[in-house]
């Protein structure tokens, strides 16, 4: 899969408490959850991404509560990617879950900045940022099933058809 998008950019230990406040959990629409990402600490930025757009963090991102409303959320605002230092455990797997790819390069996540462009190729593990090339270790094909069927619930619903159907 390949991502094209301008940069938008946040520090280490961005946790999913920043990203999502605990008064827009009862959201359960990804769209709706959208309107609220980063809304504490910095109100433009729904109305700055545009779809697309890719995120880029420091270490430990998605840290904090295990609440699946931010990766929900990030992904219904309409960014298509994204990179990190590091990510927290619980957050990288409810990212993949839900379909939203990340991948972890340390050296892309400090060289970034607003508004520059990537490219990211999750099966070559190759980010471009505006001229700088960073290789990562690629999505495995598997992940990129995943995420290409939506999440895991859709990658689940189409192998438990394709199995019935060869049966």
């Amino acid at each position: 899969m390949i991502f094209e998008g301008n940069i938008h950019v946040v520090g280490d230990h961005c946790d999913t408490d920043v990203m999502i406040p605990g008064r827009y959990l009862s959201l359960v629409e990804p769209c709706e959850i959208a309107k609220h990402i980063f809304e504490e600490v910095d109100p433009g930025f729904v109305k700055r991404v545009q779809p697309g757009d890719i995120l880029v963090a420091g270490k430990n991102f998605g840290s904090g509560s295990g609440r699946e409303h931010a990766p929900f959320g990030l992904k219904g605002l309409g960014l298509s990617c994204i990179v990190a230092a590091s990510f927290s455990r619980t957050f990288y797997r409810m990212a993949i879950d839900l379909g939203l790819p990340i991948l972890t390069c340390e050296a892309a996540a400090r060289a970034a900045k607003v508004g520059q462009r990537a490219r990211i190729d999750t099966a070559s593990g190759e980010i471009r940022i505006d001229r700088q090339v960073f290789r990562t270790q690629p999505m495995p094909p598997f992940i990129q099933e995943i995420i290409e069927q939506g999440g895991l619930t859709a990658w689940v619903k189409a192998e438990v058809a394709r199995r019935r159907a060869s049966a």
